[in-house]
């Protein structure tokens, strides 16, 4: 059972999120490694006191049983927000439903796709929703 979505703080917090990634994005620019933004983001959500877990880890179970297999997302922000860092040229059908299977395995509101090879990050953040239908509907932020 999860706890009710406060959605004006959800909201918040993405925006919260998001402004710490264009942060990055404007210092660092596009062209690095993947790796390279998620130190430097969880550098950034240090800097702003925003409350993470770097590399969670999300259980799978199959049939009410819990299965040795373990993913892991770039971040678990506040509880609420499953963000997922990438350094690609485009944004692909599998990012989004991969973001899309870890917010159903966890049970978690929201998430962010955030890909920081743009040149306006704005134009690589997708913000998914569990359940959702198909990873080309993903809403726009």
């Amino acid at each position: 059972m999860s706890r009710p979505v406060d959605k004006k703080a959800l909201d918040d917090l993405c925006y919260k999120i998001i402004g710490c990634a264009i942060e990055v994005h404007q210092l660092m620019g596009p062209g690095l490694l993947e790796r390279a933004y998620q130190e430097c983001l969880q550098h950034e959500f240090d800097l702003q006191n925003v409350r993470y877990i770097s590399q969670c880890c999300i259980g799978l179970s199959y049939k009410e049983s819990t299965l040795n297999t373990m993913y892991i997302a770039d971040f678990l922000v506040e509880d609420q927000v499953i963000v997922e860092i990438k350094a690609v040229s485009d944004i692909l059908p599998i990012h989004q439903a991969q973001l899309i299977s870890y917010l159903n395995l966890s049970n978690k509101p929201t998430g962010l796709l955030i890909n920081f090879h743009t040149l306006r990050l704005n134009d690589g953040v997708k913000r998914l929703f569990p359940g959702f239908p198909s990873p080309g509907q993903s809403t726009r932020v």
